[in-house]
């Protein structure tokens, strides 16, 4: 299940019609440094692994294997002092991070 909270609708419409985009929007996995791996958010085609999800005239895609391991997946706007932004998470972590997979930690 792909949920997009009303506020993050209204956001992407809003980004998406002064930008005139028309692409749906992935779902992926982001390179996350020290952190390790976290969801994030790219303008795609659909392909044929993935899963479509049209949420009030957008289209959302998630590669069924990733959705597998990620569970079901919420896509939220965020907009508090110091941080705005789009945030995405999972049900299930999708991988860890650590010091050991990076060397300015410490």
């Amino acid at each position: 299940m792909l949920t997009v909270t009303n506020d993050a609708i209204v956001n992407f419409k809003s980004y998406m019609a002064e930008n005139n985009i028309t692409s749906a929007l992935r779902v992926a996995v982001m390179d996350g440094g020290c952190s390790g791996p976290s969801l994030g958010l790219a303008l795609d085609e659909k392909k044929n692994t993935d899963k479509l999800f049209t949420i009030d005239a957008i289209d959302f895609l998630v590669d069924e294997e990733l959705f597998t391991k990620t569970g079901a997946i919420k896509v939220d706007y965020i907009d508090t002092e110091g941080s705005k932004g789009f945030a995405i998470s999972s049900e299930n972590k999708i991988g860890g991070g650590g010091c050991s997979s990076c060397s300015s930690c410490g």
